[in-house]
């Protein structure tokens, strides 16, 4: 595999699913089986990097050519499991996305409205050939949606401080089954406690998602290249997980006070990291 830049590229995050190699068909199954015993595999700043790079050319291109054949890979009990990249259906997804999140001058000047068309005609005609697909990884820039911490516990929080040769790491990894187990139980709190609302539309949201992976999956919540942008006090005393985790107990509890206060620290915590992206 080519050398990377060492440059890190920072401020996304990302709720990835781990499949074990089983759920594939057998020749793709072939493939992954194959690519987990390489001695290394690229990191998520390597996928990045080179999501990025495609839209140097002029004109940019913003959904590359053909799909990767790279995953992330994880051993949990002795299964291996892998995470394809899939880079180019999420390409497409995220061009989708760009259009509610920039201003129709920035688009423009980023992406042409031809570059766009052409996307966008090229994921109708391969969703026909592909009407199942869906991606195993979803990103989130300069944020963790608050969502993605009902799947996880406190206890499955890893932390590490990173060294001179290796960065920060913060993530949570759980089995499919209690990450849809605790979607379950937080939707239905949710729901007996408020009416609408953002956090219960994205659980639903998720769950559905999640319900289309082998039950014996492995779902990780990763805080990324935050990491590199958050000082590191901030890291160690993230305990969005566990604030989640105590402001729907207290709801099933009928504790609102308690709920709203647990809740309120979440909503402060990550407010404050987005506002991070407009310091000079």
């Amino acid at each position: 595999m080519p050398k990377v830049s060492s440059v890190v590229v920072p401020y996304a995050s990302y709720l990835r699913v781990y499949e074990p190699l089983a759920a594939f068909p057998d020749r793709e199954r072939d493939h992954w089986a194959r690519y987990a015993r390489r001695p290394e595999h690229p990191s998520y700043q390597d996928e990045l990097r080179r999501s990025l790079a495609d839209l140097l050319p002029t004109p940019p291109v913003p959904v590359p050519v053909h799909e990767s054949g790279d995953a992330f890979v994880a051993e949990i009990d002795g299964v291996v499991c892998v995470c394809p990249w899939r880079t180019r259906l999420r390409g497409w997804q995220a061009l989708g996305d760009l259009s509610e999140e920039l201003p129709a001058p920035v688009l423009d000047a980023v992406l042409p409205p031809v570059v766009r068309r052409q996307a966008a005609s090229d994921f109708e005609k391969w969703l026909v050939r592909n009407p199942d697909a869906r991606p195993w990884i979803r990103t989130s820039i300069w944020q963790i949606p608050l969502s993605w911490f009902v799947l996880v516990s406190d206890d499955e929080r890893e932390y590490g401080k990173g060294t001179a040769d290796e960065p920060p790491l913060l993530r949570y990894r759980t089995p499919m089954v209690q990450a849809r187990r605790r979607v379950a139980r937080g939707l239905k709190t949710l729901r007996d406690s408020i009416e609408e609302g953002a956090l219960i539309d994205g659980l639903m949201d998720i769950g559905s998602w999640l319900e289309e992976f082998h039950p014996r999956s492995l779902v990780e919540v990763d805080y990324g290249g935050l990491v590199h942008a958050l000082p590191q006090g901030h890291l160690e005393e993230d305990r969005s997980a566990a604030d989640m985790a105590e402001a729907i107990a207290a709801l099933r509890e009928g504790d609102g006070d308690t709920a709203g206060e647990a809740y309120a620290r979440l909503v402060e915590r990550w407010r404050t990291v987005r506002e991070r992206q407009f310091a000079s």
